[in-house]
């Protein structure tokens, strides 16, 4: 008798996660192929700008280039010189960045928010000219420096400062401000306070404005006693959105603030090294002693560090449902 044959069927083994998250992004890009076509140019400019040169020195940090000769690839030598033989970087640049930023990054956006909410309580028709005369520092910052900032704090008799202190015979001599390291950080950190009143600020304030107006009123129905508790439980969870763009704002202008030491002082390097921070390292490694690679490191330590201070601003101001 003949017996039949019955091939055996395997189960379908499905694919793994990864591979259906892929399908499915896939999918979606072919379905609004249409969008994207408008979002190229950002998407490529994106591309080069920004994610060709991180990788890029993420790949040079690994290196010993000098920006003429070959590339030397040294492994993890860069970042281990870094926490154990730059001393210039353990000792200045890094508790200058943290006190620096401890103190701008937060001053500065409690600063804007205060601001923001004190000309929101103004009548509309002179609401703009405050927001003007607020703002009008962040776009004149460098020829305030060079200009204002740099006059009032000479080191002459002529100094605002100085010639302010003479006059009242609060000092018998004149005080070099911008050379004297007691004073060069302070100065910094003051400067940065005034001009910090950027795009942060304006977004703040238009976050004020998008506040329901009847979100007030019923707050006071449920006990809300006066302005104080309606900033902390209405205003400030009705404008996350504004609240953390401004944040982010003010982490990569803080961050990135170390042109205000060559500025006030006119020299790449500050005396003693009193306002030197991170990102005067890299400019000091990168543009003065041709290091590529050990400026590539720091500056990936600088990202790394921004990263994580941001990713604690998107905890802070994100919903539940975002994170």
């Amino acid at each position: 008798m003949k017996t039949e044959v019955v091939p055996v069927l395997h189960p379908i083994k499905p694919p793994s996660p990864l591979v259906s998250k892929w399908m499915r992004f896939l999918r979606k890009l072919r379905k609004d192929a249409f969008c994207y076509l408008f979002l190229a140019p950002f998407l490529i400019c994106f591309l080069i700008f920004i994610v060709i040169p991180v990788v890029m020195a993420a790949t040079l940090s690994f290196t010993s280039y000098d920006g003429f000769g070959s590339l030397n690839f040294i492994g993890f030598d860069n970042f281990i010189a870094l926490f154990t033989q730059d001393i210039i970087f353990l000792t200045k640049a890094l508790p200058n960045t943290f006190l620096f930023a401890l103190i701008v990054g937060p001053g500065g956006y409690i600063l804007s928010f205060f601001f923001a909410w004190l000309i929101h309580q103004l009548p509309l028709r002179v609401r703009d000219y405050y927001t003007l005369v607020f703002y009008a520092p962040s776009m004149a910052g460098g020829v305030a420096l060079s200009v204002v900032w740099i006059a009032a704090f000479s080191g002459d008799r002529v100094g605002y400062l100085n010639n302010f202190l003479l006059q009242m015979g609060w000092i018998d001599s004149q005080i070099t401000w911008l050379q004297d390291p007691k004073y060069l950080l302070p100065i910094m950190i003051m400067v940065s306070l005034w001009m910090s009143f950027s795009v942060g600020f304006l977004a703040m304030l238009a976050g004020l404005q998008t506040v329901n107006r009847e979100l007030y009123e019923a707050g006071r129905i449920d006990g809300l006693s006066n302005r104080l508790q309606e900033v902390f439980y209405i205003t400030i969870p009705s404008m996350k959105p504004q609240m953390l763009f401004s944040a982010v704002m003010t982490i990569v202008s803080t961050l990135k603030a170390g042109s205000i030491s060559t500025q006030l002082t006119g020299m790449a390097v500050t005396p003693q090294y009193a306002g030197h921070l991170i990102i005067n390292h890299v400019d000091d490694y990168a543009f003065i002693r041709f290091e590529l690679g050990y400026a590539s490191a720091v500056s990936v330590m600088l990202l790394l560090f921004s990263y994580f201070v941001m990713r604690f601003a998107y905890r802070l101001f994100n919903s539940k449902e975002e994170l």
